[in-house]
């Protein structure tokens, strides 16, 4: 996205504007000539904050700090906020340790504000034996609700693979 050039000092082409001090303080509306030898008097810059408005806005302050606020504002909009889905994949045969390094590794996600899908799959004959595999899931989840505590968005439900179950942080 290509950002518009912001227009300081002598490139202002309204009669009037409206002055906010480098404070915040409104200084009402004033001729331009007037607005810029204010901005000039105290070694900082007039900027158009807004045209859209009768009169234009316009700040006093240092162009360089307002143009990186912008950035920063812009940057900031385009990062996405959370919600984002990541996946822990468990085995029926997980060991213990693994399963305590995978719930560290969700932990961590979940604070990062994202959701989890656990998902436990079952290949040949170890789809027989779901009751088996329902345990080691739910003491997954058990296992997450002990170090951080979780919402369950959907819970465990047994699938054509295996079971699922997508948690959230509270």
């Amino acid at each position: 996205m290509e950002q518009k050039k912001v227009l300081t000092n002598n490139f202002i082409k309204a009669k009037e504007v409206r002055v906010i001090s480098e404070t915040g303080e409104q200084l009402g509306v004033m001729n331009i000539f007037l607005a810029i030898d204010l901005a000039k008097s105290k070694n900082l810059d007039l900027i158009q904050v807004t045209e859209k408005a009768t009169p234009p806005v316009c700040k006093i302050g240092d162009y360089g700090k307002y143009l990186y606020s912008l950035q920063k504002k812009e940057k900031k909009a385009k990062k996405p906020v959370g919600g984002d889905l990541k996946e822990i994949r468990l085995t029926f045969n997980i060991s213990p340790h693994d399963m305590e390094i995978r719930a560290k590794q969700s932990e961590k996600f979940l604070k990062e504000g994202h959701k989890i899908k656990i998902n436990l799959v079952l290949r040949g004959r170890e789809k027989a034996m779901g009751r088996f595999a329902e345990e080691k899931a739910k003491g997954f989840i058990q296992v997450l609700n002990n170090m951080f505590p979780i919402k369950i968005e959907k819970p465990l439900k047994r699938e054509l693979r295996g079971y699922t179950a997508i948690i959230s942080k509270q």
